[in-house]
């Protein structure tokens, strides 16, 4: 390690997802050191999770004593100011954890808590596509749909900091019934899950019998690569799907960009050429003619050097 190397603040980021715990060592946009993940499946209390957490972060530091701030994005509502974690997707046993207050008590470092689909917008805004602007509407699209919205330069957490999430927002106000009773959510459209089932319904509608494995984002790209119209077309509506919310979003916050990230938005121009074509045809052009529809710069790392980046930048 050189001299700078050991002088340079640098931060660790936690990605916590639904099914692993991912640890990385941040320095500005970059990702110089790294530990194993942890499979949250192992553990069934938040206690023996946490932990775990704090013994794979005792390692790192011992690698990186510069280590100055920790951290943690998480897929779920959190208390950004307090660092409570109200709840978790998919994960067993966490509800009103106090993550901050523990994991200090634990590590004597500063610990941020936040909404990790918050991480990547803040991981874009800092560090990546949306760097230099001060109003940016964020959307990573995988097992769900996450938000992180940019306004004025600031992050925007709403009354109890759980704003953005514009997975939860309508496409369709006679649409499918989500979990929280609101209906026709977009991530029940165009999460990975649903995508696939979706798409199985369309191949069979036309007398194609695919298992459902065949019918995932990854497939349909392949497909759709190779000419498949019925992989373009599907490709062709969840980008009006993923449009309705932008739409919306637009004429609310009159955002400069649209940062689009996670594994459905590695479809590329397959996806981006039909949505930035029905964004476009439904804004006036006071929203659309400076709209910019980007891909994240951030790929599997955005999480983690989102949520470092915020956590250097509290200390």
């Amino acid at each position: 390690m050189s001299k700078s190397e050991h002088t340079t603040p640098v931060a660790l980021g936690i990605d916590f997802g639904g099914t692993s715990v991912k640890f990385g060592v941040v320095a500005g946009n970059e990702v110089i050191d790294a530990a194993p993940s942890i499979a949250t499946e192992d553990y069934t209390e938040a206690t023996t999770l946490i932990d775990a957490i704090v013994r794979v972060v005792e390692d790192l530091r011992a690698r990186h004593p510069n280590i100055t701030a920790i951290g943690v994005g998480v897929p779920g509502f959190v208390d950004f100011h307090s660092g409570t974690i109200h709840n978790l997707t998919n994960v067993r046993g966490w509800k009103d954890i106090p993550l901050k207050k523990i994991m200090h008590q634990l590590t004597d470092l500063p610990i941020t808590v936040e909404n990790d689909a918050n991480c990547m917008a803040y991981a874009e805004w800092k560090q990546g596509a949306g760097k230099g602007m001060d109003h940016l509407v964020c959307i990573t699209l995988g097992t769900g749909v996450g938000g992180g919205i940019i306004t004025h330069g600031h992050m925007l957490r709403g009354a109890n900091s759980v704003a953005g999430e514009l997975g939860q927002t309508s496409i369709d106000y006679q649409g499918r019934k989500g979990n929280y009773g609101n209906m026709g959510a977009l991530e029940d459209y165009i999460g990975n899950n649903e995508i696939a089932a979706d798409a199985r319904d369309h191949y069979a509608a036309e007398g194609i019998d695919r298992n459902i494995s065949d019918c995932t984002p990854a497939a349909l790209f392949a497909n759709a690569s190779e000419g498949d119209e019925i992989a373009l077309d599907i490709w062709k509506n969840i980008a009006r799907k993923l449009a309705t919310t932008i739409v919306n979003s637009c004429w609310l916050l009159n955002p400069e960009a649209i940062i689009i990230g996670g594994g459905v938005a590695k479809a590329g121009e397959l996806l981006f050429e039909p949505l930035k074509m029905a964004i476009n045809e439904q804004l006036s052009p006071a929203f659309s003619d400076h709209l910019k529809i980007i891909p994240a710069m951030f790929s599997n790392e955005a999480g983690i050097i989102g949520a470092a980046a915020l956590a250097l930048d509290k200390t």
